[in-house]
């Protein structure tokens, strides 16, 4: 069989996740079971794997989707205690006195708290922390979802102290130790131009995620109201990226996405509460009353204004829970510290599934989940709350918890089969590899711009850019190596690819949703992320081609001119929209006599 028609075929699962998913709007608990039936029949009946291992692969996604489901209930019931305990309505007093605008909001708890919680944890974890706490703060359910996955791109290739280079680069290129004889070295290579590319693409990210907002879920639907804060977008940005670089460039791929992220909201919550570049208070944007919202953006976790028992609450007392989450996440994943080895001491498996040499297994002591339902018991007895609110808080929890189960009881054992396809009786490679075999043949010297959105693909597929990594840093090395050019060029777009495919990765978004009950609306949130996941692998494409073909081609190449007149199409974008913003500002009606 044919390159091209093995890559259409490996194709096909991504293509009805498309076509229903997102073309169709089809809830991901109708969608994903018809892309599951069709990657089964294809491991069977094309790539001949024997029954065993696709049964062996689907256990494996069930024993991963019950890890998640774990996760969302802890996120959840985080969410529900701090609101049954009177801590949100203060975190949101608190929000409302540094600002009432609701751009500036989503910045500091999506852009800059997310990318902390991401450089903690990784694997999804900002969403089921930032996402419920703009949620708390009055936000449609949609609206958290969508900035909860726009911002998990630049921050991601460092998330979990390092793991998707650490784990993920390593994993992948140490299948041929001929690359290299020193690999820590070459993995702090790869970080420090990962981290490059991350900060140049990665620049707009705030920005995109305020106008999205305001587009979408604004009374006037317009990307104006919030390409108006442009100035502290870009502030915000850099406040983030460039303590990010420096620590990628002089330490290592451990730290940036956790430093950046701290300082940079440490920088910029400083500048907020002095004015600095913020929108004048006449002037803060907030979304129409409750009322009037599209029934689609709301999800069926209800947030009350619930004060606490005494009345008020101190803003460190509301906040302690969140700097537990981030203070125990920290601690149980660095690993200088003992905590980590004992958190992963404690291993669940089943192990040789079917004789299929595939392993599932489950370390609970280390899953943020236990982490989130440990803080909620901490938060009990610091919020002095009564045993009947919280016995509600579990009550609710559960209940959003099982409505996101039919999703995922299909959606990852997808991804495994997917993932598992190799060592058919046809030979053929496992399906995400034939795939790039059929893009790769077909790019030739246009590699690198193609090379991201390859990425992008085996994290929407996996739901990790680790595994995505694992899967295709040799792969891409050596197409670099083919094309002639710095290979370890086309491993960080690599890197860069697979974090930016986590904006539209399935599984995140079904995980982000279900945190707050928005369960059946994962494909118009996908349709909402598309755009700035095909922005940031364009774009980092187009950077990596002028980059690695400048020494041959001159700094004016097809990828230089792609970055320049993305670039170009940026600024005429934020110059014109904020020309047209102070011109609806500044009218005023004629008065009629």
């Amino acid at each position: 069989m044919s390159t091209g028609m093995l890559s259409f075929l490996a194709l096909l699962p991504i293509i009805a996740v498309g076509i229903f998913l997102v073309g169709l709007r089809w809830p991901a608990s109708k969608a994903m079971p018809i892309s599951y039936l069709i990657a089964v029949g294809l491991a069977l009946f094309v790539w001949k794997v024997p029954g065993a291992n696709v049964a062996a692969a689907s256990v494996n996604g069930l024993v991963v989707a019950a890890t998640l489901l774990f996760i969302i209930f802890g996120a959840i019931l985080l969410l529900n205690t701090l609101q049954e305990s009177g801590g949100i309505r203060t975190i949101r007093q608190g929000f409302t006195e540094i600002s009432a605008d609701r751009r500036i909001q989503v910045i500091i708890i999506a852009w800059l708290f997310g990318s902390f919680i991401e450089g903690s944890a990784g694997f999804g974890t900002p969403a089921a922390v930032a996402v419920p706490l703009l949620v708390g703060l009055g936000f449609p359910a949609m609206a958290a979802v969508v900035a909860g996955m726009v911002i998990q791109s630049t921050p991601v290739s460092f998330g979990a102290v390092g793991t998707p280079i650490l784990v993920g680069i390593q994993s992948g290129i140490a299948a041929d130790p001929t690359i290299t004889d020193n690999l820590p070295v070459f993995l702090s290579l790869i970080g420090g131009k990962v981290a490059i590319l991350h900060m140049i693409v990665g620049t707009l990210v705030p920005l995109f995620v305020v106008a999205l907002m305001t587009r979408f879920f604004g009374k006037n639907k317009s990307f104006t109201e919030g390409i108006k804060v442009w100035k502290f977008a870009l502030f915000a940005s850099f406040a983030m990226t460039i303590p990010y670089l420096i620590v990628a460039l002089t330490l290592g791929p451990e730290f940036p996405s956790m430093t950046g992220g701290l300082i940079g909201l440490a920088i910029v919550v400083f500048a907020a509460k002095k004015g600095f570049l913020m929108p004048p208070k006449n002037e803060a944007w907030d979304f129409e009353e409750r009322s009037k919202w599209d029934p689609d953006w709301a999800g069926s976790v209800e947030i009350k204004d619930i004060a606490h028992k005494s009345g008020s609450m101190s803003m460190i007392r509301a906040w302690a829970p969140y700097i537990l989450v981030g203070l125990f996440l920290v601690l149980t994943r660095l690993k200088a510290l003992p905590i980590m080895d004992w958190a992963q001491s404690w291993n669940l498996k089943l192990e040789n599934i079917f004789g299929s040499g595939i392993t599932a297994s489950f370390q609970p002591l280390y899953s943020p989940g236990t982490i989130f339902i440990f803080v909620s018991l901490i938060t009990f007895f610091m919020h002095g709350m009564s045993g009947r609110s919280y016995k509600r808080a579990w009550s609710q929890s559960a209940k959003t918890m099982i409505a996101a189960s039919t999703a995922l009881i299909f959606t990852v054992p997808m991804v495994q089969v997917f993932l598992n396809s190799g060592g058919g009786e046809a030979g053929f490679e496992r399906m995400p590899i034939e795939l790039a075999n059929g893009v790769a043949a077909l790019a030739g010297e246009y590699w690198p711009i193609f090379s991201t959105f390859i990425g992008g693909i085996g994290a929407f597929i996996a739901g990790s850019n680790t595994v995505s990594n694992m899967m295709f840093s040799l792969f891409q090395y050596d197409v670099g190596a083919q094309i002639g050019v710095d290979a370890t060029w086309i491993v960080a777009l690599q890197a860069v690819g697979g974090a930016a495919g986590n904006m539209i990765c399935v599984h995140n978004v079904v995980a982000a949703s279900a945190v707050v009950g928005l369960v059946g609306k994962e494909g118009d949130v996908i349709r909402k992320t598309l755009f700035p996941f095909t922005y940031y692998a364009l774009m980092a494409g187009s950077v990596g081609y002028a980059i690695v073909w400048y020494s041959q081609k001159g700094i004016f190449n097809l990828g230089s001119y792609i970055a320049v007149a993305i670039a170009v199409a940026a600024i005429y974008i934020i110059a014109t929209n904020n020309k047209r913003a102070k011109q609806i500002l500044s009218y005023h009606p004629p008065i009629v006599k």
